[in-house]
């Protein structure tokens, strides 16, 4: 879409751009097309210490990969990676998010902002709101005027098209290069998907991307809180390489934003060319990454969807 308007697309509509159909309807997509080989696997990885500061002065050589239980051999590696990050941004505006829309306009704008006046300049950002329908209210680009524009016009509805929202985002930027991020901005409820919780965690997988849920928790207690669904949110971050934050205040959502910026900023990028690999049932290959430095945790996606296996006639397994 370059920098391009693409309008507001629900997920009942097809529109065509340019010569190129933008379909926002999880319930029309084809099921997604698993890749028929895997060269390079490149990981996104975040490592900890054991007080949860980040750790930014790793080598190469500080660095294990199993992939399937199998070691192999680190082919590609970037300390604190610069490839360009594309970021779509999903915003829940659904009524039970309604009084909170103000503060998460204002946070997500902040966060806009420090992304593409920051770090490298091929950054940039879309922006989707969800909640009976998911819309596309921009495509990717680096003019924050454009996307405080559209954040300056939203209002709630009814429903939440959460994992609609997930899947959709997730093959928008499949066919994007560099690194893939999304940050959901939610209250952790899902009411009105025509795809499930497994259908956009494997959309999310397949396409490479570490989700970031941002959950607006304005009830401290479990009493009235939708743990299911914060929990079903912790699981994608987690395999997805990506992290939950759970913010309580205005001041917490405004900090979590900033550590989120903080850590795309020190990534590294671990990359592998897998050998010797046992075969998948389900096609996905667990990876693990080790670190030779006791103390040190390395967060990054739980694998990847990989060859698929030839039948008795030659012909590729789905």
């Amino acid at each position: 879409m370059g920098g391009r308007r693409v309008g507001r697309i629900s997920a009942a509509a097809l529109i065509a751009a340019a010569s190129l159909a933008l379909p926002l309807s999880a319930e029309d997509q084809s099921p997604p097309i698993f890749r028929s080989e895997v060269n390079l696997v490149r990981l996104l990885v975040t490592v900890k210490d054991a007080n949860g500061g980040l750790v930014t002065n790793l080598q190469r050589e500080d660095f294990e990969i199993d992939d399937n239980g199998v070691k192999q051999s680190v082919a590609v590696f970037e300390r604190q990676t610069e490839r360009p990050l594309s970021v779509s941004i999903l915003l829940d505006t659904s009524g039970s998010t309604g009084i909170d829309l103000k503060q998460e306009q204002d946070a997500v704008l902040h966060f806009a902002s420090a992304l593409l006046n920051e770090g490298n300049p091929n950054d940039t950002a879309a922006l989707y709101t969800f909640n009976w329908e998911v819309t596309l209210l921009s495509s990717f680009t680096r003019r924050l005027t454009r996307l405080e524009r559209e954040l300056q016009g939203l209002h709630w509805d009814a429903g939440t098209s959460m994992y609609d929202a997930i899947y959709l985002a997730s093959n928008d930027l499949e066919i994007r290069d560099g690194r893939h991020i999304i940050v959901l901005v939610t209250d952790g409820d899902d009411t009105t998907s025509a795809k499930d919780f497994h259908q956009a965690l494997e959309a999310a997988q397949l396409a490479e991307v570490s989700v970031y849920p941002v959950v607006i928790v304005p009830i401290t207690n479990d009493a009235g809180r939708n743990i299911g669904g914060e929990h079903a949110l912790t699981t994608i971050a987690e395999r997805t390489g990506g992290r939950i934050f759970l913010p309580t205040s205005s001041a917490g959502l405004d900090g979590a934003f900033r550590d989120l910026i903080r850590e795309l900023r020190t990534q590294y990028l671990v990359g592998y060319y897998p050998h010797d690999v046992p075969p998948s049932s389900n096609r996905f290959h667990t990876t693990q990454v080790k670190l030779a430095r006791p103390g040190l945790r390395a967060i990054t996606r739980s694998g990847y969807y990989g060859v698929t296996e030839p039948d008795q006639n030659g012909l590729k397994r789905k």
